[in-house]
């Protein structure tokens, strides 16, 4: 699966990738890259993280599985984001422009917070996939079932679930 993440989104909504960011914007993108990285191993998934940029923009490698954009100086990464959004790819945004986008798009709109929840979680013991509880909200019909959009969510995040190695 291929993440899009709002890089400096979401470092402001973690107190600890925010302590990094007060040292300097590059060891608060570093901390998010290296997050980033993890997840990327412990899933196999790709992950593009979009930061506004100063200058010219461009991208750049920032490990193995995250791939690093800056916007342009006419831009803004919301837009870089609503540009790259696709069907089947998972937006990450606490911003409601950015999570319109990616609907319009028919991406997987997932809060910064609900992915901060999920990658910085300890390890669980390897378990069938389960829906979160804190993904349900109140609806009209069947009132166990998530709907289409928080059935997605889940399934992407579910991919991001630390598994304990097992040994051969």
């Amino acid at each position: 699966m291929r993440w899009l993440v709002d890089g400096y989104n979401v470092i402001r909504c973690d107190p600890r990738l925010a302590a990094h960011e007060n040292e300097s914007l590059q060891a608060g993108r570093d901390a998010l890259c290296r997050l980033l990285a993890a997840a990327a191993r412990s899933s196999g998934d790709q992950f593009i993280v979009v930061f506004d940029g100063a200058r010219g923009g461009g991208t750049a490698l920032g490990s193995r599985g995250v791939r690093v954009v800056f916007s342009r100086a006419q831009e803004r990464a919301d837009d870089v984001l609503a540009h790259l959004a696709s069907a089947g790819v998972a937006v990450v945004s606490t911003d409601r422009e950015v999570q319109k986008a990616a609907a319009r798009a028919r991406a997987i709109a997932i809060t910064a917070d609900d992915f901060l929840a999920r990658v910085l979680a300890p390890p669980s013991p390897d378990k069938d996939e389960e829906e979160d509880e804190v993904l349900r909200e109140p609806k009209s019909g069947n009132p166990r079932r998530l709907s289409k959009k928080a059935r997605a969510a889940a399934r992407a995040l579910n991919r991001l679930r630390h598994r304990p190695k097992r040994s051969p």
